[in-house]
């Protein structure tokens, strides 16, 4: 086996899957500080940051999207063994991320005022919204870079290096957080305005602690960037045909999130501010899925560049079970401390009871996801990305029929809104598995 290449045990999969999930509860620990400070500002702050906070996460995952699509032909390379080609892929991606940072922003910055009138009933959720996405955007190009540069570091199986960049920008964003929000230290007291800024200015730090890791361990020599930092035409098509149906397949399922949330601020203040607290919590006992799930990915991709492809449905299988068992003891934790851990999140003993019907339907759900989340990424990780494509807009597709139904047109209690990620959920492991099933992946050249 060459050094790239992975073994596929558990133990290597914990070792990998185990600092991207630290690096995955680091930002979701700030999500949950920027929730607990807007919190307090009011239950308007905290519901309109969950409207600002999905719509700015679609656009990262435009970003993610491309970086995943990179990430698949880094780890084929990296099974193969061939680091020329390793480098190449990177430093054309980095170019490619910073041109679709930079006409992301001017979109949005054109779209939104557009968007949020044409969806928001209330006028002053919009004013809020559009300020703070306008200030929000503007730390884009360094995300998507950061973005990139983890696909990089999980590629060559040196995950642990993504907690470098994540600790730098939570430990920022918490302590400028404090400080904008409130008017602490002796910055202005921007309230809820503070939140966005605190966040540009930690996505700079965290793409300079990163591009710092990648320089100071000295990878630069091993993947000499500088001799293939120029556009490739060719690279970027292949690099594009592949993370292309990434980028749609995100944007059609947060999209989907995002229009959630704008039937949800139609039935009132309350059910959005609980939601926002809802959608904190779902990223928070989620963390060590979708880090199993990244590492099945990378490892599926792997292998088959090595030429085992007869052992992805065993790694698949194996990661899934890890992914279970951790859901399963996050639930039952969830579901035995239900009230504190919404009371973390905010004092008002109102809301926590009204939060707690729908808090028990994300734990469900929460188990069907640790299970598709994996199945999923298995078949993003044998390349084929348009059936990945195909499938997301299937399963969003069922996830919108059932909000327009349950919320739009019945107004059904919260708990049943909620009910539409038990649907998706359950779609994507039904598609997810039937086509893992069958085989039609092998082959797949990237």
């Amino acid at each position: 086996m060459n050094k790239l290449g992975v073994a596929a045990t558990n133990g290597q999969i914990i070792r990998l899957a185990a600092p991207i999930s630290l690096a995955i509860l680091i930002p979701q620990l700030n999500f949950f500080t920027n929730t607990v400070f807007i919190g307090r500002l009011g239950e308007r702050e905290l519901g309109v940051n969950g409207i600002t906070g999905v719509f700015y996460l679609i656009l990262s995952m435009v970003g993610y999207g491309l970086a995943s699509g990179v990430q698949i032909q880094l780890a084929r390379r990296a099974g193969e063994g061939d680091q020329k080609g390793l480098a190449q892929i990177f430093a054309n991606g980095l170019l490619l991320s910073v041109a679709c940072s930079l006409a992301l922003m001017l979109i949005t910055l054109w779209f939104v005022p557009l968007l949020f009138g044409f969806s928001l009933r209330d006028p002053e959720n919009f004013e809020m919204s559009v300020q703070f996405i306008f200030a929000r955007v503007w730390g884009l190009p360094f995300l998507v870079l950061t973005q990139l540069l983890n696909s990089f570091f999980i590629s060559i199986s040196r995950s642990r290096m993504l907690i470098y960049g994540s600790l730098a920008a939570t430990l920022v964003n918490i302590l400028f957080d404090y400080m904008l929000i409130f008017g602490h230290g002796g910055m202005p007291q921007m309230g809820f305005k503070g939140a966005a800024v605190a966040s540009v200015i930690s996505e700079i730090a965290g793409c300079t602690v990163m591009l710092s890791a990648f320089f100071f361990s000295g990878l630069h020599r091993t993947y000499p960037l500088a001799r293939y930092f120029h556009f490739d035409g060719e690279l970027s098509r292949k690099s594009l045909a592949v993370a292309a149906p990434l980028i749609v397949q995100f944007l059609f399922s947060i999209g989907g999130w995002l229009v959630f949330f704008f039937f949800i601020e139609h039935l009132g203040a309350q059910s959005l501010a609980a939601s926002q607290v809802l959608r904190n919590i779902f990223g928070i006992v989620s963390v060590g899925t979708w880090a199993l799930a990244t590492t099945c990915n990378t490892m599926v991709s792997n292998i088959i560049g090595q030429g085992r492809q007869a052992e992805v449905k065993k790694i698949i299988w194996k990661i899934g079970k890890l992914s279970f068992l951790y859901a399963l003891v996050i639930c039952v934790l969830m579901l035995a401390f239900s009230r504190p851990f919404l009371s973390v999140y905010t004092s008002d003993a109102a809301l926590i009871e009204f939060a707690l019907p729908s808090l028990r339907v994300i734990i469900v759900a929460t188990l069907v996801m640790s299970l598709s989340t994996v199945a999923f990424n298995g078949v993003v990780g044998t390349g084929n990305t348009l059936v990945n494509l195909t499938i997301e807009i299937t399963c969003v597709s069922l996830y919108l029929v059932y909000c327009i139904v349950v919320i739009r047109q019945w107004n059904s209690p919260l708990y049943l809104c909620w009910g539409s990620e038990f649907v998706y959920w359950v779609a994507l492991l039904a598609t997810s598995g039937w086509y893992l099933a069958s085989g039609r992946w092998r082959g797949k050249e990237i």
